[in-house]
């Protein structure tokens, strides 16, 4: 940052080539800095990390040798608070994880130490008809030794039903607060497993589904759609508006597509797309999503609302027997790439 502010400051003089070069290359890379600091937030914190990576992006695309001193540090100020605020929300999400795994320890312990206690005066009732029992043996009345065999066996069925009851009664409360836990805890999985912006699927999740199917050794697809000149969207009608693309473009995909298949975000306007099976039915339902996705879509901006013709380029690759994923999706990306026509920026 010192760097880029000493030739800013030195812009209006007027730079040389070398500079201008030194200056364009250290730009580019503070933004790639900023872009992988961005997901590495993902990875430590990925129900969080997906809003600041998305920010870092975006001011990562603003970067330009052009921008004035204050441009730059305004950006620099922003990055910080965004950080800073992630800092704290990541650790405000991260003890709330650990508070309602304590509460679900302490219940247990609760529980167990009521048993104790149950136990302890359940055994000191059965001591007392014990002891009453052996009194029997030194009554002649057989009316008194019927009588205090009736009433003993009046206590001991009392105090095994009173056992019976409370243990049910301390199993089902238990039963249903570890319940209640599970449920918030596979709830805070489902979302550290979406996309904080669209809903679908975030990379995190996808990787590791990736890896999963390569792992099991079936047959599958991955198929990368990338938005063809989005970035326009965003310079011409503002980002809110380019959000707004990204989620109407993830629900007609999600729309689109079959129960088994996967959909998920990449990161910025790149979507994936997992197919179970050989390429040849994954094409046939590549070659119907890109009719659906494809077309006209509404969207509100400051203005008003704005119809965009939207297009999408998409590339598709079954993966082949001892592939990793980096070299899957290298071919994925290099087919889609190849389908986009030029000047896409539409």
């Amino acid at each position: 940052m010192i760097s880029l502010k000493k030739y800013l400051d030195s812009a209006n003089a007027g730079l040389s080539p070398e500079q201008a070069g030194l200056l364009s290359a250290v730009i580019a890379a503070y933004g790639t800095a900023l872009v992988q600091m961005g997901n590495c937030s993902v990875n430590a914190c990925p129900g969080l990390g997906t809003t600041l990576s998305e920010a870092l992006s975006e001011v990562a695309r603003a970067l330009s040798v052009e921008m004035e001193r204050e441009q730059l540090e305004a950006s620099s100020g922003e990055t910080q608070k965004r950080l800073e605020q992630w800092g704290l929300d990541a650790a405000r999400h991260y003890q709330l994880k650990s508070d309602e795994v304590k509460q679900l320890l302490l219940a247990m312990l609760r529980t167990a130490d009521g048993v104790g206690a149950r136990d302890v005066r359940c055994a000191g009732q059965i001591h007392d008809v014990t002891e009453q029992l052996m009194a029997v043996a030194s009554l002649d009345d057989l009316t008194q030794i019927r009588a205090s065999i009736e009433s003993s066996a009046a206590i001991l069925r009392s105090s095994i039903k009173r056992m019976t009851d409370e243990g049910k009664a301390a199993v089902d409360q238990l039963r249903k607060q570890v319940t209640t836990y599970e449920t918030k805890l596979e709830e805070a999985e489902q979302m550290a497993m979406r996309d904080g912006l669209t809903a679908v699927r975030n990379r995190l999740c996808l990787e590791k589904l990736i890896e999963r199917q390569i792992t099991a050794g079936e047959p599958f697809c991955v198929a990368v759609i990338d938005i063809d000149g989005f970035k326009q969207v965003n310079d011409r009608h503002g980002h809110l508006a380019g959000d707004e693309l990204l989620k109407q473009f993830a629900g007609e995909l999600v729309s689109a597509s079959r129960s088994t298949d996967v959909v998920g975000r990449w990161g910025g306007d790149e979507f994936l797309l997992l197919f179970n099976g050989p390429v040849d039915n994954a094409a046939t339902q590549v070659e119907r999503l890109e009719k659906w996705i494809c077309g006209n879509y509404t969207l509100q901006t400051g203005a008003g609302p704005v119809v965009l013709s939207v297009h999408a380029s998409i590339g598709l690759a079954e993966h082949r027997p001892n592939e990793a994923m980096k070299a899957l999706l290298a071919r994925a990306d290099e087919q889609m790439y190849s389908k986009k026509p030029a000047g896409s920026h539409r």
